[in-house]
């Protein structure tokens, strides 16, 4: 099955909803497009959720599009090398 899901992150639940929908991810092809917009910083359970799911993306071979990610975030993301295995989108 071919999918491209645009999924809204809410600052406070980072983690559970990258874990909620990395749950959804068998059988599944495409794109996944997280809107991070209200995301102003991320911490450290936020960051090993993102991780995760970069991981699970990549054994499943589905591109994933953060959108909306403010220059703070993406300053870490980059910092703990994980900016390359995502596209961005503003």
């Amino acid at each position: 099955m071919t999918l491209t899901a645009l999924i809204n992150i809410d600052e406070k639940r980072v983690a559970p909803a990258l874990e909620e929908f990395g749950q959804k991810l068998d059988g599944v092809d495409g794109e996944a497009v997280l809107d991070f917009s209200s995301v102003g910083r991320m911490d450290s359970k936020a960051l090993g959720a993102l991780e995760e799911f970069a991981r699970l993306t990549e054994e499943k071979r589905i591109k994933v599009v953060l959108r909306g990610v403010n220059v703070d975030v993406y300053k870490v993301l980059k910092l703990v090398k994980l900016t390359r295995r995502f596209s961005f989108l503003n």
